[in-house]
């Protein structure tokens, strides 16, 4: 087997008596397309926090290509090759599209720092963050300030941000959140359209979005691991239905 690119060993994190992840062993092979789904309270976000090196686990290893990166911090872990979107988007809002875009390749290129100077002195940041952006369809908004653009599009900017990161791995937390239905299909192109070579994990409430998405999905329960497996495995498992998919409505936190 090849081995993984990312994997979690015994992961576990508690705040006091509150149990957040428990002993998770989870991995991802390169240019995986994953999905993690569980009811409100699963600890979803928490592993993606986890994994991102937003917290600090209790017990337990993240690993990156067989390297411990457990002590590694969010700032460093991005550098190494993984990068995320979060729930709510955290974009800077009144700049435009392509500053958006300019800031992790700056970053990545050892120039963050002079981030205050006009974009014209590098060429070459721009070049490269237009790029990405091209690949998301988003150039024709490269100069429009993203408080003006709709949020689904937002979405897509916030995507844009951590793939010009050059990402190993990708985490993505709830990309269609917000995204009237619609409009999904918007995010669901983008997702299709992702490099092969990058493994992807998301984390949706959208089950249309994760089922067309994903070729791999776990399912929590209670900070815990209670199943994995393809698709139509996962829509058929009774326990999954009992607490998961059988539940009313399309909001699963």
């Amino acid at each position: 087997m090849t081995a993984p690119v990312l994997a979690t060993r015994e992961l576990s994190k508690n705040f006091g008596a509150l149990m957040v992840a428990r002993n998770i062993d989870f991995a991802l092979a390169k240019g995986a397309r994953h999905a993690l789904i569980g009811p409100n309270g699963a600890g979803k976000t928490s592993l993606i926090n986890l994994i991102a090196g937003v917290l600090a686990p209790s017990f337990g290893a993240v690993m990156l290509n067989g390297d411990d990166i457990t002590r590694s911090g969010q700032a460093e872990r991005v550098k190494l090759g993984v990068a995320r979107t979060f729930q709510i988007n955290q974009l800077f809002r009144g700049l435009t599209v392509l500053e958006n875009a300019c800031l992790p390749v700056a970053e990545r290129r050892g120039t963050a720092r002079v981030a205050w100077r006009p974009l014209a002195a590098y060429p070459e940041i721009a070049e490269e963050a237009l790029a990405v952006l091209a690949t998301l369809e988003l150039q024709d908004d490269a100069l429009t300030p993203v408080r003006e653009l709709p949020y689904g599009r937002q979405r897509l900017v916030e995507i844009a941000i951590a793939l010009a990161s050059r990402p190993q791995v990708l985490l993505l937390d709830e990309p269609a959140a917000g995204v009237p239905s619609a409009e999904r299909h918007i995010i669901l192109d983008v997702l299709d359209g992702l490099p092969e070579d990058i493994a992807v994990l998301i984390v949706d409430h959208a089950m249309d979005v994760v089922f067309r998405f994903a070729r791999e999905i776990t399912v929590m329960v209670g900070g815990a691991i209670l199943t994995h497996g393809p698709p139509e495995a996962i829509a058929a498992d009774e326990r999954v239905r009992a607490v998961y998919l059988g539940q009313a409505g399309d909001s699963y936190g």
